[in-house]
C-alpha cells in the first residue's frame, strides 16, 4: 500500500491539472473574444486522452508494484519534480493570457519571447516531458515512466509543426 505522502502527491498534481484547465479555458475565452483562432482541434482530444491514461495507469500501476520507498531517490526526484513546477509557472506567467493547453493564436500578435521562451521554444512541453518521466518515478511505476513519455513525443511530433505554422502565419512579425 502507498503511503500517504504518495496519494496527496498524486492528488495535488491532479488538483494542478484541473486548475490548469480552467486557467486555459479562461485564456482561450479571451483570445477567441479579440479574434483568436484555433489550430489543431482535432488532435487536442488525443492531449486530454493520453493524460487521462497517464493518470489511470499511474495509480493501477503503482497500486500494484509500489514496494516502499528510499529516502535518497525520493528526495531527489521529488526536488526535480519541484523545480520541474517551477519551472511550468515561470513558463505558464511569462506567455500570461496567451497560454493554453491548445494553439490558439490572435492574428497581429507578437510572439511571447521572455521568461524561458527567450531561450528555447516550448519549454512548456518539456516539463511534461520530464513529468512523465519524473512523477511515475516517484511512484515506482517504470512501465508509465517509459510509455507516456514517448506518447507525448509522438503527440508533438504532431503538434509542434501545427502551433509553429499557425504562429508564424500570424504572428505580428511576419506579417510585416
Amino acid at each position: 500500500m502507498m503511503p500517504i505522502v504518495f496519494m496527496v502527491l498524486l492528488g495535488a498534481v491532479i488538483l494542478q491539472r484541473l486548475v490548469e484547465l480552467l486557467v486555459a479555458n479562461a485564456n482561450r475565452k479571451w483570445a477567441l473574444e479579440r479574434g483568436g483562432k484555433e489550430y489543431g482541434e482535432t488532435h487536442y482530444k488525443w492531449f486530454i486522452l493520453v493524460h487521462a491514461c497517464f493518470f489511470i495507469s499511474l495509480a493501477v500501476e503503482s497500486s500494484l508494484y509500489f514496494n516502499g520507498w528510499k529516502p535518497i531517490p525520493f528526495i531527489l526526484l521529488f526536488s526535480i519534480f519541484t523545480a520541474l513546477q517551477l519551472f511550468r509557472v515561470w513558463c505558464i506567467l511569462s506567455l500570461g493570457k496567451y497560454w493554453n493547453t491548445r494553439v490558439i493564436v490572435i492574428p497581429g500578435h507578437d510572439i511571447i519571447a521572455k521568461g524561458p521562451y527567450r531561450f528555447f521554444k516550448h519549454p512548456n512541453y518539456w516539463v511534461v516531458f520530464m513529468e512523465f518521466i519524473i512523477i511515475p518515478l516517484l511512484f515506482q511505476a517504470y512501465a508509465t515512466a517509459i510509455i507516456f513519455p514517448v506518447l507525448h513525443l509522438l503527440l508533438l511530433r504532431i503538434r509542434i509543426p501545427i502551433e509553429e505554422k499557425a504562429l508564424h502565419q500570424y504572428s505580428a512579425a511576419d506579417q510585416l
